[in-house]
Protein backbone atom coordinates (compact mmCIF):
# COMPACT_ATOMS: atom_id res chain seq x y z
CA UNK A 1 0.00 0.00 0.00
CA UNK A 2 1.43 3.38 -1.00
CA UNK A 3 1.88 6.09 1.58
CA UNK A 4 -0.50 9.01 1.29
CA UNK A 5 1.12 12.04 -0.38
CA UNK A 6 2.35 14.81 1.91
CA UNK A 7 0.29 18.01 1.95
CA UNK A 8 1.86 20.86 -0.02
CA UNK A 9 2.63 22.84 3.15
CA UNK A 10 4.36 19.95 4.93
CA UNK A 11 7.73 21.65 4.53
CA UNK A 12 6.45 24.80 6.17
CA UNK A 13 4.98 22.82 9.06
CA UNK A 14 8.26 20.97 9.56
CA UNK A 15 10.16 24.26 9.53
CA UNK A 16 7.76 25.72 12.09
CA UNK A 17 8.16 22.67 14.33
CA UNK A 18 11.93 22.91 14.03
CA UNK A 19 11.87 26.59 14.98
CA UNK A 20 9.73 25.96 18.05
CA UNK A 21 11.77 22.99 19.28
CA UNK A 22 15.04 24.87 18.74
CA UNK A 23 13.76 27.90 20.64
CA UNK A 24 12.49 25.78 23.53
CA UNK A 25 15.78 23.88 23.65
CA UNK A 26 17.68 27.14 24.04
CA UNK A 27 15.40 29.01 26.42
CA UNK A 28 13.64 26.22 28.32
CA UNK A 29 16.47 25.51 30.80
CA UNK A 30 16.38 29.18 31.88
CA UNK A 31 12.71 29.12 32.93
CA UNK A 32 12.15 28.24 36.58
CA UNK A 33 9.25 27.57 38.88
CA UNK A 34 8.76 30.24 41.57
CA UNK A 35 7.01 28.98 44.72
CA UNK A 36 6.00 31.47 47.40
CA UNK A 37 4.67 31.21 50.93
CA UNK A 38 2.64 34.00 52.48
CA UNK A 39 0.19 34.47 55.35
CA UNK A 40 -2.56 33.70 52.82
CA UNK A 41 -1.04 30.32 51.93
CA UNK A 42 1.09 29.06 49.07
CA UNK A 43 1.19 30.20 45.47
CA UNK A 44 3.63 30.93 42.72
CA UNK A 45 4.34 31.16 39.05
CA UNK A 46 7.33 31.09 36.75
CA UNK A 47 10.52 33.09 36.31
CA UNK A 48 13.39 33.61 33.88
CA UNK A 49 17.06 33.33 34.83
CA UNK A 50 18.74 36.43 33.39
CA UNK A 51 22.21 36.05 34.90
CA UNK A 52 24.35 32.95 35.63
CA UNK A 53 24.85 34.14 39.22
CA UNK A 54 21.18 33.54 39.95
CA UNK A 55 19.26 36.69 39.00
CA UNK A 56 15.68 35.75 38.14
CA UNK A 57 13.00 38.01 36.65
CA UNK A 58 9.39 37.21 37.54
CA UNK A 59 6.09 39.05 37.97
CA UNK A 60 5.48 41.38 40.86
CA UNK A 61 2.06 39.83 41.42
CA UNK A 62 3.66 36.38 41.75
CA UNK A 63 5.74 37.36 44.80
CA UNK A 64 3.34 39.93 46.34
CA UNK A 65 3.05 39.45 50.10
CA UNK A 66 5.52 36.57 50.15
CA UNK A 67 7.42 35.59 53.30
CA UNK A 68 9.44 32.81 51.65
CA UNK A 69 10.44 32.28 48.02
CA UNK A 70 11.88 29.18 46.40
CA UNK A 71 12.90 28.60 42.78
CA UNK A 72 13.18 25.23 41.05
CA UNK A 73 15.07 24.85 37.79
CA UNK A 74 13.94 22.83 34.80
CA UNK A 75 16.35 20.09 35.92
CA UNK A 76 14.79 19.97 39.38
CA UNK A 77 17.43 21.81 41.40
CA UNK A 78 15.77 23.78 44.20
CA UNK A 79 17.07 26.96 45.83
CA UNK A 80 15.83 29.52 48.32
CA UNK A 81 15.56 32.98 46.78
CA UNK A 82 15.61 36.53 48.07
CA UNK A 83 13.71 39.50 46.69
CA UNK A 84 16.12 42.16 45.37
CA UNK A 85 13.55 44.57 43.98
CA UNK A 86 9.92 44.95 43.03
CA UNK A 87 8.13 47.21 40.53
CA UNK A 88 4.35 46.74 40.63
CA UNK A 89 3.97 49.45 37.97
CA UNK A 90 5.43 47.10 35.34
CA UNK A 91 4.50 43.87 37.17
CA UNK A 92 8.17 42.88 37.35
CA UNK A 93 10.26 41.70 40.30
CA UNK A 94 13.88 40.58 40.62
CA UNK A 95 15.00 37.61 42.69
CA UNK A 96 18.38 36.11 43.49
CA UNK A 97 18.58 32.34 43.78
CA UNK A 98 20.85 31.48 46.70
CA UNK A 99 23.35 29.20 44.96
CA UNK A 100 27.04 29.24 44.15
CA UNK A 101 26.49 27.19 41.02
CA UNK A 102 26.27 28.89 37.62
CA UNK A 103 22.72 28.75 36.29
CA UNK A 104 21.65 28.67 32.60
CA UNK A 105 20.80 32.28 31.80
CA UNK A 106 18.42 33.24 29.00
CA UNK A 107 19.42 35.55 26.17
CA UNK A 108 17.49 38.78 26.68
CA UNK A 109 16.54 39.98 23.21
CA UNK A 110 15.21 43.28 21.89
CA UNK A 111 11.54 44.05 21.43
CA UNK A 112 11.82 47.27 19.42
CA UNK A 113 12.11 45.41 16.13
CA UNK A 114 9.24 42.97 16.67
CA UNK A 115 6.65 42.62 13.96
CA UNK A 116 3.03 41.56 14.21
CA UNK A 117 2.70 38.01 12.91
CA UNK A 118 6.13 36.71 13.89
CA UNK A 119 6.42 33.53 15.92
CA UNK A 120 6.04 33.91 19.70
CA UNK A 121 6.58 31.00 22.09
CA UNK A 122 5.54 31.13 25.74
CA UNK A 123 7.52 28.94 28.13
CA UNK A 124 6.48 28.45 31.73
CA UNK A 125 7.31 26.25 34.69
CA UNK A 126 3.98 26.06 36.51
CA UNK A 127 3.39 23.78 39.48
CA UNK A 128 6.63 21.94 38.75
CA UNK A 129 5.68 21.04 35.16
CA UNK A 130 8.90 22.31 33.59
CA UNK A 131 9.08 23.69 30.06
CA UNK A 132 5.33 23.99 29.55
CA UNK A 133 5.13 25.42 26.03
CA UNK A 134 2.50 27.17 23.96
CA UNK A 135 3.18 28.76 20.61
CA UNK A 136 1.51 31.39 18.47
CA UNK A 137 2.31 34.76 17.00
CA UNK A 138 2.76 38.35 18.08
CA UNK A 139 -0.80 39.64 17.79
CA UNK A 140 -0.19 43.33 18.52
CA UNK A 141 2.43 45.68 19.91
CA UNK A 142 2.33 48.69 22.21
CA UNK A 143 -0.67 47.55 24.24
CA UNK A 144 -1.48 49.12 27.63
CA UNK A 145 -3.03 47.54 30.71
CA UNK A 146 -3.66 48.98 34.16
CA UNK A 147 -1.05 47.92 36.70
CA UNK A 148 -1.71 47.05 40.34
CA UNK A 149 -0.52 50.48 41.42
CA UNK A 150 -2.91 52.25 39.06
CA UNK A 151 -0.14 53.31 36.71
CA UNK A 152 -0.60 51.89 33.18
CA UNK A 153 1.85 49.20 32.07
CA UNK A 154 3.04 50.47 28.71
CA UNK A 155 4.42 48.80 25.60
CA UNK A 156 3.00 45.34 26.25
CA UNK A 157 3.22 42.59 23.66
CA UNK A 158 -0.09 40.91 22.88
CA UNK A 159 0.16 37.30 21.78
CA UNK A 160 -2.16 34.39 21.15
CA UNK A 161 0.33 31.97 22.73
CA UNK A 162 -1.90 30.77 25.56
CA UNK A 163 -0.97 31.59 29.15
CA UNK A 164 -2.27 29.39 31.94
CA UNK A 165 -2.24 29.86 35.72
CA UNK A 166 1.36 29.40 36.87
CA UNK A 167 2.87 30.65 33.60
CA UNK A 168 3.04 34.25 34.87
CA UNK A 169 6.65 35.42 34.94
CA UNK A 170 7.77 32.93 32.31
CA UNK A 171 9.49 33.74 29.04
CA UNK A 172 8.03 34.80 25.72
CA UNK A 173 10.70 33.97 23.16
CA UNK A 174 11.25 34.33 19.44
CA UNK A 175 12.30 31.61 17.01
CA UNK A 176 15.95 32.04 18.06
CA UNK A 177 15.11 31.40 21.71
CA UNK A 178 15.78 35.03 22.70
CA UNK A 179 13.47 36.42 25.38
CA UNK A 180 11.29 39.11 23.79
CA UNK A 181 8.97 39.49 26.77
CA UNK A 182 8.08 38.38 30.29
CA UNK A 183 4.61 36.86 30.38
CA UNK A 184 2.37 38.84 32.68
CA UNK A 185 -1.37 38.54 32.12
CA UNK A 186 -4.29 36.95 30.38
CA UNK A 187 -7.78 38.38 30.13
CA UNK A 188 -10.19 35.91 31.64
CA UNK A 189 -13.14 35.01 29.43
CA UNK A 190 -11.35 36.19 26.29
CA UNK A 191 -9.55 33.61 24.18
CA UNK A 192 -6.22 34.56 22.66
CA UNK A 193 -5.68 37.76 24.68
CA UNK A 194 -2.40 37.26 26.51
CA UNK A 195 0.25 39.84 27.30
CA UNK A 196 3.95 40.08 28.07
CA UNK A 197 6.13 42.94 29.31
CA UNK A 198 8.38 43.82 26.36
CA UNK A 199 12.05 42.88 26.67
CA UNK A 200 13.21 46.49 26.28
CA UNK A 201 11.06 47.50 29.26
CA UNK A 202 12.27 44.49 31.23
CA UNK A 203 15.90 45.41 30.55
CA UNK A 204 15.34 48.98 31.77
CA UNK A 205 13.54 47.83 34.92
CA UNK A 206 16.19 45.16 35.54
CA UNK A 207 18.89 47.83 35.57
CA UNK A 208 17.00 49.96 38.09
CA UNK A 209 16.22 47.00 40.35
CA UNK A 210 19.85 45.88 40.39
CA UNK A 211 21.09 49.39 41.24
CA UNK A 212 18.35 50.74 43.49
CA UNK A 213 16.00 47.88 44.35
CA UNK A 214 13.20 49.92 42.81
CA UNK A 215 12.42 52.01 39.73
CA UNK A 216 12.88 55.74 40.17
CA UNK A 217 9.84 57.75 39.06
CA UNK A 218 8.75 61.35 39.35
CA UNK A 219 5.58 62.83 40.82
CA UNK A 220 3.81 66.20 40.84
CA UNK A 221 1.50 65.78 43.82
CA UNK A 222 -1.82 66.14 42.04
CA UNK A 223 -4.73 63.95 41.07
CA UNK A 224 -7.27 64.43 38.32
CA UNK A 225 -9.40 63.00 35.60
CA UNK A 226 -9.95 63.36 31.88
CA UNK A 227 -12.17 66.29 30.93
CA UNK A 228 -13.26 67.80 27.62
CA UNK A 229 -11.71 71.15 26.74
CA UNK A 230 -14.63 73.62 26.43
CA UNK A 231 -15.05 74.50 22.77
CA UNK A 232 -15.22 78.24 23.32
CA UNK A 233 -11.88 78.22 25.14
CA UNK A 234 -10.35 75.88 22.58
CA UNK A 235 -11.33 78.28 19.80
CA UNK A 236 -10.20 81.35 21.73
CA UNK A 237 -6.72 79.95 22.46
CA UNK A 238 -6.19 77.72 19.42
CA UNK A 239 -6.18 74.51 21.45
CA UNK A 240 -6.34 71.47 19.17
CA UNK A 241 -6.60 68.62 21.71
CA UNK A 242 -10.20 67.67 22.62
CA UNK A 243 -9.47 66.61 26.22
CA UNK A 244 -7.10 67.50 29.05
CA UNK A 245 -6.52 66.62 32.72
CA UNK A 246 -8.88 68.31 35.16
CA UNK A 247 -6.95 68.75 38.41
CA UNK A 248 -9.13 67.42 41.23
CA UNK A 249 -6.73 67.82 44.16
CA UNK A 250 -3.26 69.17 44.86
CA UNK A 251 -1.04 67.89 47.69
CA UNK A 252 0.04 70.63 50.09
CA UNK A 253 3.68 71.63 49.58
CA UNK A 254 4.04 69.20 46.68
CA UNK A 255 5.64 70.18 43.34
CA UNK A 256 2.31 71.19 41.79
CA UNK A 257 1.35 73.26 44.85
CA UNK A 258 4.71 75.04 44.86
CA UNK A 259 4.27 75.80 41.15
CA UNK A 260 0.90 77.45 41.76
CA UNK A 261 -1.27 74.77 40.16
CA UNK A 262 -4.73 74.63 41.73
CA UNK A 263 -7.68 72.26 41.91
CA UNK A 264 -10.01 73.11 39.04
CA UNK A 265 -7.19 73.88 36.60
CA UNK A 266 -7.30 72.08 33.26
CA UNK A 267 -3.78 70.81 32.55
CA UNK A 268 -3.19 70.89 28.79
CA UNK A 269 0.48 70.06 28.42
CA UNK A 270 3.77 69.77 30.23
CA UNK A 271 7.18 70.34 28.66
CA UNK A 272 5.36 70.59 25.33
CA UNK A 273 3.79 67.12 25.62
CA UNK A 274 -0.04 67.12 25.42
CA UNK A 275 -1.80 65.74 28.50
CA UNK A 276 -5.11 64.40 27.20
CA UNK A 277 -5.78 62.03 30.10
CA UNK A 278 -4.26 60.60 33.28
CA UNK A 279 -2.19 57.99 31.43
CA UNK A 280 -0.37 60.72 29.49
CA UNK A 281 0.80 62.36 32.72
CA UNK A 282 1.81 59.05 34.30
CA UNK A 283 3.73 58.14 31.14
CA UNK A 284 5.54 61.47 31.28
CA UNK A 285 6.60 61.14 34.94
CA UNK A 286 9.72 59.02 34.41
CA UNK A 287 12.76 59.03 36.67
CA UNK A 288 14.79 61.39 34.51
CA UNK A 289 12.17 64.13 35.08
CA UNK A 290 13.09 64.38 38.78
CA UNK A 291 14.50 67.83 39.52
CA UNK A 292 14.06 69.04 35.92
CA UNK A 293 11.93 72.18 35.63
CA UNK A 294 9.17 71.95 33.01
CA UNK A 295 6.53 74.37 31.78
CA UNK A 296 2.95 73.35 32.48
CA UNK A 297 0.25 74.95 30.32
CA UNK A 298 -3.21 75.08 31.85
CA UNK A 299 -6.61 76.69 31.60
CA UNK A 300 -7.96 78.48 34.66
CA UNK A 301 -11.46 79.87 34.36
CA UNK A 302 -10.95 80.35 30.63
CA UNK A 303 -7.54 82.00 30.89
CA UNK A 304 -4.39 80.36 29.59
CA UNK A 305 -1.73 80.12 32.31
CA UNK A 306 1.86 78.88 32.31
CA UNK A 307 3.60 77.56 35.41
CA UNK A 308 7.10 76.14 35.94
CA UNK A 309 6.95 72.90 37.89
CA UNK A 310 9.86 70.79 39.21
CA UNK A 311 8.89 67.09 39.63
CA UNK A 312 10.15 65.36 42.79
CA UNK A 313 11.02 61.71 43.22
CA UNK A 314 8.13 59.51 44.22
CA UNK A 315 8.72 57.78 47.53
Amino acid sequence: MLDAPLPPDAGLLDAYSAAVTTAVGRAGPSVVNVAVSSPRGRGGGSGVIVSPDGLVLTNSHVIAGSTRIEVTTAEGARFAATLLGDDPDTDLALLRAETAAALPAAMLGESAGLRVGQVAIAIGNPLGFSSTVTAGVVSALGRTLAGRGGRPIEDLIQTDAALNPGNSGGALVDARGAVIGVNTAMIGGAQGLCFAVAADTARLVLGHLVRFGRVKRAFLGLSGQQEAVPRRFARAHGIAQPTALLVAAVSKDGPADRAGIEAGDLLLSIAGDPIAHVADLLRWLTGERVGQAAEAVLLRRGDLRRRMVVPAERG
